[in-house]
């Protein structure tokens, strides 16, 4: 089928969106919209005195500015932490509150101090300036290390020490007992740098009130740019104490969304309260230097990690330790990340008998810290892919030879892991050693010589990872067909940017025979869709996917009886294929757009309209290896990435195109973490050092290196399509294998590590100490 599963069609979307049709947030307006800004704090912290308004408010066009104390009055809600942890003990974490504006104390440079609201943009933007903010000036920690210090300051009096949370997995005693026997321990300390995730579109919103049925107010509802409406329906209903059936949450076109726009933010609250108090909408829209102050950050870990081997290099057991950021405010998911999303995963693709995981996570005076592409896999393979790698130069096994002897059979699946996983399926060696064909790695030596004589510096870095997605709750899918053979999908997944509509495009025409110009796909509003779990995980396609087969498989068995009517037979005698019912044995059949002409005679129009909801039974577990090759200026400590090498396996594949896409993406972003992006705070004052992209270094074309791709497909047990998810393996896989590369150009220098990002500055200085310790020798 020209336009089914496995084909690489190009999207169906990128027609509209490329000649301008696209409709993101802030192309919404509705009839007599306000706009709203913020008076953010300019300091990390700080005890907030008195708020004088009456200058902004004597403003034209100043329509109200709101503090805290009017949220107080209407009884507006905290902004949860939606994560289920419990500590060593047994104890529950400390939960603090989040109000949509700043209580008592601002907390990080760009809280939210107050709200204004005006007729104007102009007039939004000028009068927070305006706002008199009495500040009481406090010293800030920034460091997740810097927070556990005895007398540091405490960013909330209830966080003795600052400690959030001291959590663990694992068996620490067989991992001790591994580690005290081992013929070798090998021992890393490394940094998981934050980053920010600039998507294209910056976060907005529209909030509104709809008309009720008598002329007064009625429903509220929002537009805002999410991953999925269903979630922060329920938290907004909550939080403004209407029922959720009074509030309305509509997603339109997402230009990116990383994980970053999962979460429910203040702007959104604040904004929805404004609506209903003034009974008009109001428009807010970040900019780029307001997003770096005011989004969700990711990443920031400090570990350190011991391995244990014996004789022959075979993994015995691994501690990790690991200790947090969070920022200062708990965000929706923000202490799942570093302990139950990524831990599990340090097990890797690897039979290591004996694993154990200690996390604590610490309030610091920066950002909130939540998902990031990949959420806990990437740190976790980053962790576990340069320690690996070390051990193998510790050893004199190589980076190759270390993992080979430690893989995981393909003959042991399904294969339970120490920490609870079963993997179904991999084939882990089968990955590696076609990466080493695919990245020439047997032509690298001549080629570090070729580069030595340019005084370049060439290395070499794989990391071979797996990772957990596509599992957690159910997702739905209604699939309607009306009578003029058109199908509209209703579905609860929010495409950020990845291709859903012509993925599911492709689901339908292979399941239901109909071209993609027959579909329409509706994501996004709670009115049409009545539930969903939203998009994140990878698992948008493998569990939305799901459903929606299992829906066009209800609506084939919904219309095979008026078939076999129209074909005067049998049911049982009528098969479905390529969009017709046929008598098996025959040539005698009708198309189904026959079939739902007469379904809907004399009624809706409407053929057949059949839900499913589908809940996986575990999650995937995609997997792969990647090659990267760089070059290393040792006068200005400049790295290129030369080439970029991988081998993935997703299972089924949709459409061929889109996954390689997704693994571009993935790889930009993995090495932009890997070599650019850097949050720096000032340890002093605690400002955003790094606040836009004058300081922030974000990855571009000339950057990226050509990506060979090959996939090698093992079909997921645990869907019915075979698929495991792969939005986030490039960026699970780049990180390690570039630093990994950077080492070993640097490793006749004697340097053995190097922590993210590699910038010029650190990789120079790095090169400088080693020449001055060896002429030292």
């Amino acid at each position: 089928m020209k336009f089914g599963i496995g084909q690489a069609v190009p999207r169906t979307e990128d027609a509209r969106l490329l000649t301008g049709g696209g409709r993101y947030t802030d192309d919404v307006s509705l009839p007599g919209q306000a706009f709203a800004a913020f008076v953010r704090s300019p300091h990390a912290f700080a005890a907030i005195g008195a708020i004088d308004a009456s200058e902004a408010l004597a403003q034209p066009g100043v329509l109200a500015v709101y503090t805290v104390a009017d949220l107080d009055a209407e009884k507006i809600g905290m902004i949860p932490c939606q994560a289920a942890l419990k500590q060593r003990d047994g104890s529950p974490y400390v939960k603090t509150p989040r109000p949509a504006l700043a209580r008592g104390l601002a907390r990080h440079v760009g809280d939210p101090v107050a709200m204004v609201v005006a007729e104007t943009l102009e007039a939004a933007r000028e009068a927070p300036e305006l706002v008199m903010v009495d500040y009481e000036d406090r010293q800030p920690v920034t460091g997740a290390l810097e927070a556990l210090e005895p007398g540091r300051p405490l960013v909330w009096d209830e966080a003795p020490n600052n400690l959030c949370f001291d959590w663990d997995t694992g068996d620490e005693a067989a991992v001790e007992t591994a580690l005290a026997g081992a013929h070798r321990v090998v021992e890393l300390e490394l940094v998981n740098n934050r980053v920010v995730a600039n998507p294209m579109e910056g976060r907005a919103c529209v909030a509104g009130v709809e008309s009720g049925a008598d002329g007064g107010p009625g429903r509220l509802l929002i537009y805002v740019t999410s991953q999925g409406v269903h979630g922060l329906q329920k938290q907004f209903a909550k939080i403004l104490n209407e029922p959720e059936s009074r509030i309305r949450v509509l997603t339109t076109d997402v230009g990116g969304g990383f994980g970053m726009k999962l979460f429910n933010y203040p702007e959104y609250v604040a904004c929805l309260f404004a609506a209903r108090r003034l009974n008009r909408a109001v428009k807010w829209a970040a900019d780029r230097i307001e997003g770096f102050i005011s989004d969700d950050h990711g990443r920031d870990h400090v570990s350190k990690a011991r391995l244990a081997l014996d004789a022959d290099g075979h993994f015995l057991g691994l501690r990790v330790d690991t200790v947090a950021n969070l920022g200062a405010y708990l965000s929706n998911y923000g202490p799942f990340i570093p302990t139950d999303a990524g831990s599990a995963m340090l097990v890797g693709s690897y039979r290591t008998p004996a694993v154990y995981v200690r996390v604590k996570g610490v309030f610091t005076n920066t950002q909130p810290v939540d998902a990031y592409r990949g959420a806990g896999r990437p740190e976790a393979a980053y962790l576990l892919e340069r320690l690996i790698d070390h051990a193998g130069r510790v050893t004199g096994l190589g980076p190759a030879e270390i993992r080979r002897r430690n893989f995981i059979p393909a003959s042991a699946m399904p294969y339970a892991t120490p920490m609870g996983q079963v993997y179904d399926t991999g084939a882990f060696v089968q990955n590696l050693e076609d990466g080493l064909i695919l990245a020439d790695m047997a032509g690298l030596p001549a080629r570090k010589i070729q580069a030595k004589a340019r005084g370049k510096l060439r290395g070499a870095g794989l990391s071979t990872y797996i990772e957990a997605c596509s599992g957690g709750g159910p997702e739905q899918a209604t699939v309607q067909v009306n009578g003029d053979g058109k199908v509209v999908l209703m579905i609860g997944t929010q495409t950020n940017g990845q291709g859903h509509e012509t993925a599911y495009k492709q689901i339908l025409a292979d399941r239901l025979g109909v071209p993609p110009e027959d579909v329409e796909v509706v994501q996004g509003d709670t009115d049409r869709v009545s539930w969903g779990s939203g998009t994140g995980g990878s698992r948008s396609v493998p569990v939305g996917g799901s459903a929606l087969a299992e829906g066009a498989a209800k609506v084939v068995k919904a219309a095979t009886g008026i078939a076999a009517d129209l074909l005067e037979t049998a049911e049982v005698d009528v098969e479905f294929a390529e969009g017709r019912f046929t008598i098996v044995g025959t040539d005698r059949s009708v198309s189904l757009k026959e079939v739902a002409a007469k379904a809907a005679e004399g009624g809706s129009g409407i053929a057949f309209s059949e839900m499913a909801r589908w809940t996986p039974p575990a999650s995937t577990f995609p997997n792969g290896c990647h090659i990267a090759e760089v070059e290393i200026d040792p006068a200005t400590g400049i790295v290129e990435v030369l080439r970029y090498s991988v081998v993935d396996d997703f299972g089924t594949v949709i459409n061929p195109m889109l996954v390689i896409g997704q693994i571009h993406g993935g790889v930009a972003q993995g090495l932009g973490q890997a070599l650019q992006e850097r949050v720096v705070f000032d340890p002093d004052s605690g400002q955003l050092l790094s606040g836009s992209f004058m300081d922030y270094q974000m990855p571009r074309a000339v950057d990226m290196p050509t990506i060979e791709v090959k996939l090698n497909s093992v079909p997921s047990t645990t869907n019915m399509l075979g698929m495991k998810g792969a939005g986030e393996a490039g960026a699970i896989g780049a990180p390690p294998a570039i630093i990994n590369a950077v080492v070993d150009a640097l490793s006749d220098l004697g340097i053995t590590h190097i922590d993210m990002p590699a910038t010029p500055q650190s990789v120079w200085t790095a090169i400088r100490d080693a020449e001055t310790r060896l002429a030292a020798e």
